[in-house]
């Protein structure tokens, strides 16, 4: 595989003596911090809890009271 453009600058930074920077980077730079799952029948559940909550109803308040 060929070599990015990024990582041939590194290489040369330290063939000349220079700082390293991927030294630098935080430990955490190469860790997964999110854990992924698939959606569960709960989370499908929940996320459609109030749409669609009353589909009967067609949005007029009107009403009609008859004696």
């Amino acid at each position: 595989m060929s070599k990015s453009k990024a990582q041939k600058q590194r290489q040369k930074r330290m063939r000349e003596g220079k700082m390293d920077p991927t030294k630098l980077r935080s430990p955490f730079a190469n860790l997964d911090m999110q854990t992924r799952k698939t959606k569960t029948k709960k989370d499908y559940l929940y996320r459609t809890k109030y749409q669609n909550r009353f589909p009967d109803h067609q949005g007029d308040d009107s009403f009609l009271f008859s004696f």
